[in-house]
């Protein structure tokens, strides 16, 4: 994901100002956004929607985090967070075991005398 999407509007369904007052924040590895979110964002609409809460991504110093800030009602706060950390969890083992493959591949046909 090139640029992180900017936020235009608050979604109808959050009630303004309190559903905008103590927000979840967590951090995820920038090199899942685009498996998470899809390319610039698409689906964080779709996400939001779902979940019943506004997300927001905040770019951090070190470029392998991005910052995700959750608005909304605690519950759905709480929500939409599992739901997330569920996601990239699983984005994560899935490209963890793809690597661990190429891996066995490549040993298997030694094009790797490094890895030895």
């Amino acid at each position: 994901m090139g640029t992180l999407p900017e936020r235009r509007t608050i979604p109808p369904w959050m009630k303004v100002p309190e559903d905008l007052k103590d927000p979840e924040v967590f951090q995820v590895q920038t090199g899942l956004l685009e498996a998470m979110f899809g390319r610039d964002g698409c689906l964080i609409p779709y996400m939001e929607q779902v979940s019943k809460a506004m997300l927001e991504l905040k770019a951090l110093e070190s470029a392998d985090f991005t910052e995700v800030v959750v608005y909304g009602s605690y519950i759905y706060k709480l929500r939409a967070q599992w739901m997330l950390q569920s996601m990239a969890e699983w984005h994560r083992q899935r490209q963890e075991r793809g690597m661990l493959k190429l891996e066995e591949a490549m040993n298997a046909l030694e094009l790797s005398p490094w890895m030895k």
